[in-house]
């Protein structure tokens, strides 16, 4: 399968030959001790001076989690230490999910990128036309973040909302959203865009977004403390969501809000819980190291081998559920998210098949972690 069609940018011919190679997935890069000391040198520092919250750090090397560390507390008031076992929200790398359901729905031959939105979800007509057009934006297009179409709805009402009924909320929420460019034009990362991504998969596939990434997805990587709503077990290790704003100050109940009226329309961008464990799996099955069924070896490099350069950038790409950006002289994939109350990172290189995962039950109005992660995966790579 070969993803075509990306009107704009440069093509990524990025490092996955090794891949296709089954001997060489067997030679896995173990990190360097100087390395995890320099991984654990960056979140000790950043923790030291009062932490807000607790952080949970990990670091993979092949299909292993070969280290993990969590500084400070999941819940602050009750002085609940945060552990390799906390649950945190993970934001946008539920993104990442909904684009393998793309991928495998592409191998089952379901759809294909090019098919417009338009044929799974007629309703994206109540988007006000731009101008004399009315676009007509693609899978694909959405997947990469070139639909044209706006971050967010214009009235905000529609980001809380009972979870269960997210797909009667993005429909209602259609006519305030815009076109922002054609499809195509350039990129503009949309949380909608992701959540008509998931909502079209959801009608292709005959089964609704949730229950397909939990059945051909979750379960078979083994991902037993990731989902959409917590499991009881799930809810008694929740890291208790902190948003730091204006001035410092600290205030939990957004996050608890969210979780106790619903996620509103955002659950193919942004809606999954997860652990540094299960997203260490994730992160293998990235590296194609994870179990035979869910996506052919062949299809995770070719997707991994395409994406087009974010204008205004000089190294930065974006593709189907990825990023790329430069670590040194290395190049890093993966993706970050951010929710009310928490940050999550989960990045890794190719080459050495060494990943870092960061999850933080924080969040900032200044977007203050935006640097430790690259810093530790700088350190991680050091050596290698």
């Amino acid at each position: 399968m070969m993803i075509s069609g990306m009107r704009a940018g440069i093509v990524l011919a990025v490092l996955f030959a090794a891949l296709a190679d089954a001997a060489s997935l067997l030679a896995q890069a173990s990190p360097d001790p100087r390395a995890i000391a320099a991984v654990d040198t960056v979140f000790s520092e950043a923790s030291a001076g009062g932490l807000v919250g607790g952080m949970t750090v990990g670091i993979v090397s092949g299909a292993e989690l070969a280290w993990t560390k969590s500084y400070g507390y999941a819940d602050m008031d009750a002085k609940i230490p945060a552990t390799r076992h906390t649950v945190y929200r993970i934001g946008s790398i539920t993104k990442q999910f909904t684009a393998v359901m793309l991928l495998q729905l592409v191998e089952q031959g379901k759809v294909t990128l090019a098919d417009p939105v338009e044929r799974y979800v007629p309703e994206i007509v109540e988007i006000p036309a731009r101008g004399a057009e009315r676009p007509q934006p693609t899978l694909l297009q959405l997947a990469v973040h070139r639909s044209g179409l706006s971050r967010e709805p214009s009235n905000r009402s529609f980001l809380i909302g009972a979870s269960a009924d997210w797909e009667k909320t993005l429909r209602a929420a259609l006519p305030t959203v815009s076109y922002e460019r054609l499809p195509g034009e350039r990129y503009g990362y949309s949380n909608v865009g992701y959540a008509l991504l998931g909502l079209a998969l959801g009608q292709a596939a005959g089964e609704p977004y949730t229950a397909y990434v939990e059945r051909a997805i979750l379960k078979p990587l083994g991902l037993e403390s990731t989902a959409f709503e917590p499991t009881p077990a799930m809810k008694e290790a929740l890291a208790k969501g902190y948003l730091v704003g204006a001035g410092g100050r600290v205030d939990a109940t957004l996050s608890v809000r969210e979780l106790e009226f619903g996620r509103g329309y955002k659950m193919a961008n942004g809606a999954l819980f997860s652990t540094v464990g299960d997203l260490a799996k994730f992160l293998a099955f990235e590296m194609g190291l994870g179990p035979a069924g869910v996506l052919r070896p062949e299809t995770i490099r070719e997707n991994f081998a395409q994406s087009t350069l974010i204008e205004g950038t000089s190294r930065v790409t974006a593709g189907a559920g990825f990023f790329t950006r430069p670590v040194g002289l290395r190049t890093v994939f993966g993706h970050n998210g951010v929710v009310a109350g928490y940050t999550a990172d989960a990045f890794f290189e190719p080459n050495s098949k060494l990943g870092l995962i960061f999850l933080r039950n924080v969040s900032y109005a200044s977007n203050a972690n935006s640097n430790l992660v690259f810093r530790a995966m700088g350190a991680l790579l050091s050596t290698q």
